[in-house]
């Protein structure tokens, strides 16, 4: 029978390149003593750009009883970023190329049973050309940072070498309310140097334990024999997996038999249900309509980085499921089996994809390791019934247009159909393709990263685009895949500003994006950018350097931002009120406004003791205008009694005569985009018109255009300056045209700036 041994404890690590660390017996002095999940960069990978990215070594011994001498032994790493090369015992076993799914080696051949044997791994998170990703806007952690375990099986067993895959899929080909017709595929090695006759078992067990159904095959397996098994399987009147109204699980037992032995076994979760997507009315679950209502997720968080366990993964389901999401983008990457496992549990519609972001390789054109990790994805993850989606791509477009990403894209599509039939694939397009782009018909589905009233525009330029989109596309089922602002919940005033950081800013974008999504139900999902802080490495904002700041949770899971509550209030059942600004505590004012957000009918709020104000609200936000404050602290109590249980929330304000200097942002906020650049000082001129052609150089350009024309060149170095294509963004801009750049940076790139750039580039012919 199958056996897991956890190895995560008792490794030792060092944080450089050895030349002989995979030797047997090598010295380990000055070497660490960790156990993972671990990471070289908890610390550093959320603090600014200059983290350590480079090749370090663990190693730990090991033993396996003598009594498992005659089977199978195989060594499993849930998780390593990026590039992996193992050994056992000083004989090197191979490399895995991927930083996100689960690998495995054989190492029976390399062990001593009843021995000590030594494990030594170099892991390497270098970008490298031919790896995914090659850049991104997060921070690639180093490190083994999920499970190592040890897993022993029979020489004849369900195929542990399927691209780290379960080696059984349950697939649906047909389920309804009425009967749901299954397929057990099952991948079996006999790996004795004989014939063997087995019989293949599956049963289908309901959540109490009763067999639904059954299913058994006679297979005879050749030495050295990998075969793949189908079986048939039929559930009539089955319960549905419901999302979270019921996230009703089966359970599959998959079983090899020979004679009255069990040679190996797997249980499997199964949920059975059903969905579509109309490019009108969004989502259907099992028929019903099921609007996709949810955030994204990266897997790290403060001091930990993605070296975090199963405590940190039910703790960010929990305020997931606080927040009354029902779907979640599992950005950017594979993430840990478990966080899969939980989704499956609670009920979440998921969007799981690949790394392949943001920047194709500029020399491995087919496109190999993306491909590989799609599949890997893929038969890793088969029977979830939480994915709903396969994303195949994120923002590639930013690095510019290429008939091989193009390619490439398309390829990635029919792979994920020929993997998996029985799903919808889908991508993130970056904000600036347009509407009519061939790129919108590639997958089943689209989503869209939109930042207006953030990186461009206003918020109310979402309702535009929305439905100019599909006024245009009436066919293309389209959805938010990102949307969101930045918020510091240091900062506050009075009257929030885009680009302000502030916890005001964040949650007034929030209020009015929803507005706009939520009349539009033809969008299949909307997802939140992002559902908690998240360490980049490129980004200085705000005052906060390696961060993305866009969370509606902070980076350490402590602070829900008043945004979150903004969401509870539309999404979630569970009654409650919330006193926004409760961190704007010193109030330079002698009356204020105070906005309260809940799902209740009615909320009453009292100001010292004694009630100011009863307010109903239709849209879940209430605003108690003309506040009085009194000198020193005052007591704010916000007041529901919703279905006769009492539900209240207290804050403090105090009355103070200056603004507390505290609250405003630093005058250089920097940017994402902003910090690329260190623009010369204005000078006085007189704007003329320019004429703009297509035969000569200007702004519409892309940086790369530019920068292969000598004379072109010269004109962007002098104005962005030489050292510009050492930023460490400069892979992503390079794609873009200066235009669309400034357009995310207009205190940067004045119409002044614009206006003496493209007087110099109009004077350079493209020919």
């Amino acid at each position: 029978m199958r056996r897991c041994i956890s190895l995560n404890g008792n490794w030792l690590f060092t944080k450089q390149e050895v030349s002989d660390a995979a030797a047997r017996l090598m010295d380990a002095d000055g070497w660490e003593s960790v156990k993972v999940p671990h990471t070289w960069n908890a610390i550093d990978g959320a603090n600014g750009f200059d983290f350590y990215k480079g090749a370090c070594w663990y190693k730990r011994e090991f033993s396996i009883d003598r009594s498992a001498s005659g089977n199978r032994v195989f060594i499993e790493f849930k998780g390593s970023n990026s590039i992996t090369d193992v050994y056992i015992n000083g004989t090197y076993l191979g490399q895995h190329r991927g930083g996100y799914s689960t690998f495995r080696f054989d190492i029976t051949e390399h062990v001593c049973f009843g021995e000590a044997n030594l494990v030594s791994v170099k892991v390497d998170n270098t970008v490298v050309d031919d790896v995914y990703p090659q850049m991104a806007d997060f921070t690639f952690f180093g490190g083994i940072y999920r499970d190592v375990n040890l897993v022993i099986v029979n020489p004849v067993h369900i195929d542990m070498m399927d691209y780290g895959s379960q080696g059984v899929y349950v697939i649906q080909e047909q389920v309804s309310r009425e009967q749901a017709v299954l397929k057990i595929r099952t991948r079996m090695v006999n790996l004795l140097d004989s014939q063997k006759k087995v019989r293949l078992w599956a049963d289908l067990v309901d959540a109490d334990g009763r067999t639904e159904a059954y299913t058994a095959k006679e297979v005879v397996l050749e030495a050295g024999e990998e075969l793949e098994v189908d079986m048939p399987l039929t559930v009539c009147q089955p319960t549905l997996w419901n999302g979270r109204s019921n996230p009703y699980l089966y359970e599959a037992r998959v079983s090899i038999h020979s004679y009255n032995d069990t040679l190996d076994s797997l249980s499997i979760p199964v949920g059975l249900r059903y969905f579509e997507v109309d490019a009108e009315q969004g989502f259907f679950l099992n028929g019903e309509s099921h609007p996709l209502r949810g955030v994204s997720r990266h897997q790290d968080r403060k001091d930990m980085g993605w070296a975090i366990s199963k405590r940190e993964h039910e703790e960010d389901m929990m305020l997931i499921k606080e927040v009354g999401a029902n779907t979640i983008r599992l950005a950017h990457y594979q993430h840990d089996p478990y966080f899969y496992d939980l989704c499956d549990q609670e009920g979440m519609v998921l969007w799981a994809e690949i790394p392949f972001i943001s920047v194709m390789s500029k020399n491995e054109l087919e496109g190999i390791n993306a491909k590989q990790q799609m599949i890997e994805l893929i038969r890793q993850n088969f029977n979830h019934p939480s994915i709903c989606f396969w994303g195949i791509q994120n923002e590639i477009q930013i690095s510019g247009e290429r008939p091989e990403l193009r390619r490439l894209v398309g390829e990635l599509n029919e792979l994920t159909k020929k993997e998996d039939p029985t799903r919808l694939t889908t991508m993130a397009n970056v904000m600036f393709v347009p509407d009519n782009d061939d790129y919108n018909r590639v997958t089943d589905v689209v989503g869209y990263n939109k930042y207006y009233g953030w990186y461009q525009g206003k918020v109310e330029d979402f309702a535009g685009w929305i439905d100019g989109f599909h006024q245009t596309n009436p066919t293309v089922r389209l959805g938010i895949s990102e949307y969101g602002a930045e918020g510091i919940v240091e900062y506050h005033n009075d009257d929030p500003q885009v680009k302000d950081y502030s916890e005001e800013y964040h949650a007034l974008f929030h209020e009015k994006v929803w507005s706009i999504f939520q009349a539009r139900p033809f969008l299949w999902s909307t997802y939140v950018w992002n559902m908690f802080d998240f360490g980049a490495n490129i980004r200085d904002e705000g005052g906060v350097k390696g961060r993305n700041n866009k969370g509606l949770v902070t980076y350490d899971r402590q602070i829900k931002k008043d945004a979150f509550y903004m969401y509870k209030a539309n999404w979630s059942d569970e009654k409650f009120v919330h006193i926004g600004g409760k961190r704007y505590i010193d109030r330079p004012h002698q009356a204020i406004s105070i906005k309260v957000y809940s799902n209740c009918d009615e909320v009453s709020l009292y100001v010292n003791g004694v009630q100011h104000q009863t307010l109903t609200s239709d849209n879940r936000i209430f605003i108690f205008d003309h506040v009085p404050l009194q000198e020193g602290l005052n007591t704010v109590r916000a007041v529901s009694n919703a279905y006769g249980i009492l539900v209240e929330d207290k804050a403090l304000f105090n009355r103070t005569n200056e603004p507390n200097p505290s609250y405003e942002a630093p005058e250089d906020k920097g940017g994402i985009v902003s910090n690329w650049f260190q623009l010369p000082e204005e000078e006085e001129i007189e704007m003329e018109e320019l004429i703009i052609t297509d035969d000569a150089f200007s702004t519409r350009c892309t940086i790369r255009e530019m920068m292969n024309h000598p004379e072109a060149k010269l004109v962007v170095e002098k104005y962005l300056g030489a050292s510009f294509v050492d930023n460490p963004m400069y892979g992503m801009a390079e794609g873009m045209s200066m235009e669309l750049i400034a357009g995310m940076a207009s205190d940067v790139f004045t119409d002044k700036v614009m206006y003496r750039i493209n007087k110099e580039l109009t004077k350079i012919s493209r020919t």
